[in-house]
């Protein structure tokens, strides 16, 4: 159970600071074990590694700021962790089949959508069951 605890505090060390440059080495001391030891039992308990986790929690980040502020694309980049815009560019395509620009025109005119006519966004089968 120990072990247990050690592994969450890294993720959420991660959770915390996944904007932030976060390696190995501060992971491992976050939950006090080896590097290696560490990421077997992070592989273990999560399915992933740390570094797949980091950038998870990193594009999750980026597509709250695309949908939600202003900014350029380059700025979000360098706001959530990465470090060139290719590579974050590249590593946002494979995990939502989208780039930054397209995911970002999507929410606009999905947030258009729900302005304009918020009954569209209601599922049918919520509608039709409690219509009068």
């Amino acid at each position: 159970m120990d072990l247990y605890h050690r592994i969450v505090k890294a993720k959420l060390f991660i959770d915390d600071n996944c904007c932030n440059t976060v390696n190995l080495d501060h992971l491992s001391q976050e939950a006090c074990l080896s590097k290696f030891h560490f990421l077997r039992l992070f592989k273990r308990t999560y399915n992933k590694t740390p570094h797949q986790y980091l950038t998870e929690r990193r594009i999750e980040k980026a597509k709250t700021k695309l949908s939600d502020t202003d900014l350029k694309v380059q700025e979000i980049c360098m706001d959530v962790g990465f470090e060139s815009v290719t590579s974050f560019t590249l590593k946002f395509r494979s995990v939502t089949g989208q780039t930054p620009m397209d995911y970002r025109k999507k929410r606009l005119k999905i947030k258009q959508i729900q302005n304009e006519q918020p009954d569209s966004m209601v599922p049918g089968c919520f509608a039709t069951k409690y219509v009068d």
